[in-house]
């Protein structure tokens, strides 16, 4: 059996939704926080199990049986570590013969304060004398069209990384990817850097909605420390809006880069356009 963690989340439902493709739904297991909010997955024929990262006595239960072990990483930023380490303690006591982990783009060398707990991830998983894969997903297209409303609204993308390229992909390419080693045999040991096919800079994505939408949208490039104030003024907590400002600056750098196209070869396909992206969430 294959169990996907967080599978109530944004990327779990999709990674089972690939699943349900090419494996028997009796042999998924939905891990969720909570049950009774995933209904929908149950309505497929897959096993819905309370899997809570916080509770350790949920983890165990729910590994039972389970040979393949997708781990998404926690979206609690700052204590991902210790939730991370329940699930990998718990997997060792059941026995799990493999465990893929969602880590972030190039997290052995990127600068980005976010991959610091990705870092810590990995090594526990290494330490733990388990098999595994990594999967180290770079940036979401989503991380962007999921707020293009204020982006209309002001008319303008507001950041700091410069003309920085992010190699951007769509959740859903990010998800079959997952889906498709969690069927491959022979992956233990591997490490893929995935990211989209193209590479945009910030300026090109808001050009992509003028484009769609005929209004003026600017990128507004700031210094790190005015976007972070930006963040917060918009409801961030300060701790996360410096993470993703320093993100940002990463992205100036290159740390979000990645033209190997080894997310598309896994998946078979070219990775979802930017301008699709955008015009689904118009």
């Amino acid at each position: 059996m294959i169990v996907v963690t967080a599978a109530s989340g944004q990327l779990g439902r999709l990674v089972v939704q690939e699943l349900l493709k090419s494996v028997p739904a009796a042999e998924i297991v939905a891990g969720v926080r909570s049950p009774e909010k995933a209904k929908d997955l149950a309505g497929t024929g897959v096993q819905v199990r309370e899997l809570d990262y916080t509770k350790p006595e949920t983890i165990q239960a729910a590994l039972a049986g389970v040979k393949k072990l997708l781990l998404i990483s926690s979206n609690a930023v700052g204590s991902r570590a210790a939730e991370h380490k329940n699930v990998i303690d718990a997997a060792k006591k059941v026995g799990v013969e493999l465990i893929a982990y969602t880590s972030i783009l190039h997290a052995d060398t990127t600068p980005m304060i976010l991959a610091q707990e990705h870092k810590e991830t990995e090594a526990m998983i290494k330490a733990s004398g388990l098999p595994y894969v990594f999967l180290r997903n770079g940036w979401y297209t989503e991380n962007y069209t999921a707020n293009i409303a204020p982006v209309l609204q002001h008319g303008a993308v507001l950041g700091s990384a410069k003309d920085g390229k992010f190699s951007l992909a769509a959740r859903a390419d990010y998800a079959a990817a997952a889906a498709k080693v969690l069927t491959l045999d022979n992956q233990a040991g591997k490490i893929y850097e995935l990211a989209g096919d193209v590479a945009y800079t910030l300026a090109d994505y808001a050009a992509e909605i003028a484009k769609q939408t005929g209004k003026t949208i600017v990128y507004s490039d700031m210094p790190e420390a005015d976007y972070a104030k930006v963040l917060v003024s918009v409801g961030l907590p300060e701790g996360f809006a410096s993470v993703l400002a320093d993100c940002d600056t990463g992205a100036s750098k290159g740390a979000l880069f990645e033209d190997s196209k080894t997310l598309s070869k896994l998946i078979g396909r070219a990775t979802t356009p930017i301008a699709e992206s955008i015009k689904a969430a118009l």
